[in-house]
């Protein structure tokens, strides 16, 4: 059983695909790049804004950041909704101490958190920028386990559906535990999780017959 869990935001608890995508499409054009599809905006969005914008526009990457939060800004509170069984799970684990590790900048993260009313299910709420280093380090589910009053270990569990999630949750010395088929990212196998479920309701299962 664990004594803790950590999420992952985007695609684990909600989806906010589709300011994502306006956001970097805004970017793209003013940089006169090609728009992403959805699908390439599911199979290429991975690391925080700081670490890959860099790679995308070189050394005006802060002012394609400018173009792609004033995008999102206009959108996300409108666009955002819980997948289909976060609320189930979450009310199923209302028990655990729980807390949102996310590749999202932290204030955006925070703003959705409190727009869904979700802002007191989670003790701590970390986000991009929060921490010394992004995922897939370690240092955001530190800081997020800080903030509980908790400390890493394998009785923790760290919830994501990528790679780069494992590998934060290895990095921090947590459980790395995969939400959904990973098929947005070379499915199960190559994200090698500790521990896989198709959905929140079969893990919030799982827990209560452990439980039990």
């Amino acid at each position: 059983m664990p004594t803790a869990i950590l999420f992952d935001w985007d695609n684990t608890l909600i989806d906010g695909w589709a300011a994502i995508e306006a956001g970097l499409n805004a970017a793209f054009a003013a940089f006169g790049k090609p728009a992403w599809t959805r699908e390439q905006v599911l199979a290429n969005v991975r690391k925080s804004l700081r670490d890959s914008f860099p790679e995308h526009f070189g050394a005006e990457w802060e002012r394609a950041r400018d173009i792609f939060y004033e995008a999102v800004h206009a959108t996300h509170l409108e666009v955002i909704r819980p997948l289909p069984a976060t609320i189930a799970m979450l009310d199923a684990l209302a028990h655990l101490p729980l807390g949102v590790v996310s590749n999202k900048q932290g204030p955006l993260l925070r703003k959705e958190a409190a727009h869904l009313g979700w802002a007191t299910r989670f003790g701590a709420l970390v986000g991009a920028g929060d921490a010394v280093a992004d995922k897939p380090s370690g240092a955001p589910l530190h800081l997020a386990l800080q903030r509980m009053g908790l400390s890493a270990g394998p009785h923790v569990w760290y919830v994501g559906d990528t790679s780069i999630d494992m590998q934060a949750a290895r990095a921090a010395g947590c459980r790395a535990v995969l939400l959904g088929d990973a098929a947005h990212d070379g499915g199960i196998a190559a994200c090698a999780p500790d521990m896989a479920f198709p959905d929140g309701v079969q893990l919030a299962d799982r827990l209560h017959a452990l439980d039990k």
